[in-house]
């Protein structure tokens, strides 16, 4: 199996990194309610990109790991499909306007990664160092799949998250929007 160039291996950071900023920064910072056709172009584009990627692995690495990419991408791509319900049930809580929507998603997909990565690597060094930690991830995954098929019996009002109710104690938290900024001043208090 060929490795992958050290290059290549920059290139794809440095490309991950600028579609990133570009999306948060630039596209992101236009509030607007996004039309049908600029989803559509969205999608298109990053498909593409995805595609052209997998092409540059089998280019530079051969087939297998691109075959591996193009599995994973795939698997990642319908999976992320219920992100989707998750997403529109977490900006119904919040009543976030749509037209901050997409930004709003985007420094959640952002805190998500940075936070994803740290537990990651977190776990791996637990499950590393302490083996049986592993099947205490294992028995909270399947107690967390029980009390999903089985439901529970919650009403359909709505409570605040334990998160936020413990963070209004910290700092001060407002429930209106300011357009797209995350901290505003209200008659000289920051929130």
């Amino acid at each position: 199996m060929a490795e992958t160039p050290l290059a290549f291996e920059i290139i794809t950071f440095v490309v991950l990194a600028l579609f990133f900023i570009v999306d948060l920064f630039v596209i992101g910072r236009r509030p607007h309610v996004p039309s049908t056709k600029e989803c559509v172009q969205h999608i298109a584009f990053f498909v593409v990109m995805a595609l052209i990627f997998g092409g540059c692995i089998w280019f530079f690495a051969g087939s297998k790991p691109a075959i591996e990419f193009y599995s994973g991408w795939l698997t990642e791509y319908s999976l992320s499909i219920d992100n989707l319900f998750v997403f529109v049930i977490i900006m119904s809580n919040f009543a976030v306007p749509k037209q901050v929507q997409k930004y709003v998603l985007s420094v959640g997909i952002a805190i998500a990664l940075v936070f994803r990565g740290i537990f990651i690597l977190i776990g791996a060094a637990l499950i590393t160092r302490f083996t049986w930690v592993f099947f205490l991830f294992g028995a909270f995954l399947i107690y967390t799949a029980v009390k999903l098929v089985l439901g529970g019996d919650e009403d359909e009002e709505y409570h605040e998250n334990g998160i936020i109710r413990n963070l209004r104690k910290i700092i001060k938290i407002t429930d209106d929007y300011d357009g797209e900024k995350l901290r505003t001043t209200k008659n000289g208090v920051r929130y």
